[in-house]
């Protein structure tokens, strides 16, 4: 067998670290600080409860704080330095009863309340002369059918609204449009039971199958190239 000579420890390194982990992804997932008052997100608590390691792919964890601008500037700088091959956003959408998969960012912020430092923009770009909308390249229908299978409601949704999540969202695409390597989403949970208390009625989720949930996405992002054909859509 050839040996073979790396130019520096770093790519030596690199090499025996791959070929431990057999090649396997790295995976960056994003959560949210507390907004509007909030004292807790489940987004961000989601990621102190992710393991390291979700199928031998190796799991590394973002806090993106809930500002306009300021998000895609840390996002950008996780992306540039952890290289990761998948993406995937968390945010809160409070009073949804399942785990909501994004299909579209939309190249527009429309702010009814402030972010955390005061920005409220009304009908502005998230880049200005950006594409109007971007659909995420990650597997939908087959993350979708992977957690009704594990009893995890979920649905795909068509708009991620117009708030900070939708703006991270857009401008995730937009950094990865040209990286063919990389495949990147959002998803939106729902409220935890504590933070209804005062809200009777609204829906909400347990954080652990929220938890649950964001693994089994994970697990299927990284096995599943081409999505499943799958009839969805919205008749509203």
């Amino acid at each position: 067998m050839p040996i073979h000579f790396y130019d520096t420890m770093e790519e030596a390194r690199k090499n025996y670290v791959n070929s431990l982990i057999g090649g396997k992804m790295k995976i960056l997932v994003t959560g949210f600080t507390p907004f509007n008052g909030e004292t807790r997100n489940p987004s961000l608590e989601i990621l102190s409860r992710l393991p390291v390691w979700v199928e031998g792919h190796e799991i590394t964890t973002l806090v993106v704080p809930t500002v306009f601008k300021k998000s895609i500037e840390v996002l950008k700088d996780a992306i540039e330095r952890e290289k990761p091959h998948q993406v995937i956003c968390i945010g809160q959408a409070g009073g949804e009863a399942a785990l909501r998969l994004e299909k579209v960012a939309i190249n527009l912020e429309e702010a009814r309340i402030a972010d955390n430092e005061g920005n409220q923009p009304l009908d502005s770009p998230v880049v200005e002369g950006g594409d109007k909308a971007y659909f995420t390249n990650l597997p939908l229908k087959a993350m979708k059918k992977s957690l009704y299978e594990a009893g995890i409601p979920a649905v795909i949704s068509y708009t991620a609204g117009t708030f900070v999540c939708n703006h991270l969202f857009y401008g995730l695409m937009d950094i990865i449009k040209d990286r063919p390597g990389i495949r990147g989403g959002f998803v939106h949970v729902p409220y935890t039971p504590d933070q209804v208390v005062d809200k009777p009625g609204m829906a909400h989720m347990s954080l652990d199958m929220m938890v649950n949930g964001i693994i089994n996405i994970i697990g299927v992002a990284c096995r599943i190239d081409n999505d499943i054909k799958d009839q969805t859509g919205k008749l509203d």
